[in-house]
């Protein structure tokens, strides 16, 4: 095996600056640097404490639970390095909140989608393991996200995302003077007929990652684009912020259930209410 030279400081990670002290158990993982802002408005409190590159990690509190968050910018590959120096430091649960295009013609924009399982269209996923390895979302996180969604009371869906390494041609939107890539055309006819929910850039990398480290990761986009109607919005950003940073809480509660209980997974027979 090579050594680890590529990684000069064992304490302080190499991108995202950031060491054990700095993030709590669950991040949240915005692609835009942003959106950092939308989120920590939701938290009791807050402070700073890295920014490197697209990295920009807060850390603080929500109802009491610690929270952090770490945008990771665009695309897989940034997005499975902030997991691997999060998960370095100690953090075991990660949530994407981004934005994404519906596949869906039920589906508007400004709704929520919250992700069981994802297509790994992405090429990151596969220099970890084998195409045919799952990206499947930790069913604590999906429960949390959905429990987060209904007291919230916003419109939500569940079901399989198709994260994408291209925003243009592999999303099935033309590129520069129209270009159209080999099946681009119908990829969006093809995805809904396969009842796919949504297309984004991150999840499945973030979910296989954590999958393979035995750890928990999930995702909840809002709706901006209704590919079916072609319909384009930003509104709604902060429905994907709030459902997320509920469903920290929520999970804080549910391992809180799950000590009690003297179990190692939440089950339906275990419930949250006092």
């Amino acid at each position: 095996m090579p050594g680890d030279s590529e990684d000069p400081n064992a304490d302080v990670q190499y991108h995202l600056e950031v060491a054990s002290e700095d993030v709590a158990d669950t991040v949240l993982l915005p692609g835009n640097p942003e959106r950092l802002e939308v989120i920590v408005d939701y938290w009791d409190d807050h402070e700073i404490r890295a920014h490197h590159r697209e990295y920009r990690t807060a850390t603080g509190s929500y109802e009491g639970t610690p929270i952090s968050v770490t945008s990771t910018g665009i695309g897989s590959p940034s997005a499975a390095i902030a997991v691997e120096e999060l998960a370095r430091v100690g953090s075991d649960t990660f949530i994407r909140v981004g934005s994404c295009g519906a596949v869906q013609p039920e589906m508007d924009v400004g709704d929520l989608v919250i992700t069981t399982g994802g297509l790994r269209q992405e090429g990151t996923s596969d220099e970890y393991v084998r195409e045919d390895y799952p990206a499947a979302a930790d069913h604590e996180v999906v429960s949390a996200l959905i429990a987060a969604a209904e007291r919230l009371g916003y419109d939500y869906h569940t079901g399989v995302t198709m994260s994408a390494d291209s925003f243009y041609a592999g999303q099935g939107r033309p590129g520069f003077e129209g270009f159209e890539a080999a099946g681009s055309t119908d990829l969006v006819e093809q995805l809904a007929e396969a009842n796919v929910k949504n297309i984004e850039m991150e999840a499945s990398a973030i979910m296989t990652l954590a999958s393979v480290y035995g750890l928990r990761a999930g995702a909840v986009c809002t709706v901006y684009a209704d590919r079916q109607g072609g319909e384009f919005s930003t509104e709604g950003e902060s429905r994907a912020a709030e459902t997320a940073t509920l469903a920290t809480h929520l999970l804080a509660r549910m391992d809180e259930k799950k000590r009690e209980a003297g179990v190692d997974r939440w089950h339906a027979g275990l419930s949250l209410e006092d």
